[in-house]
């Protein structure tokens, strides 16, 4: 079996980021791929924006350049 996941190595030991289904004692082998990024993370966009739990008014995605140079937009409803 292979599961695949993410850690984050503390100084002292590897910190899983997420539940792994294994029963307590299992003897595992184990490969380290270090990221190319400057902290040693991934990221994902999309994970890191759905974690924020953005709110916004329901036509953000038609009229963002409104709200980015903060424009009034007058909803024709």
């Amino acid at each position: 079996m292979t599961i695949h996941t993410k850690a984050i190595y503390d100084g002292k030991f590897l910190q899983l980021t997420e539940p792994v289904e294994l029963k307590p004692n299992t003897h595992v082998n184990v490969t380290l791929e270090i990221p190319d990024s400057p902290d040693g993370m991934e990221y994902d966009f999309f994970e890191t924006a759905l974690s924020m739990d953005l709110q916004g008014p329901p036509d953000w995605s038609t009229h963002f350049e409104d709200y980015l140079l903060h424009e009034k937009h007058s909803d024709p409803h």
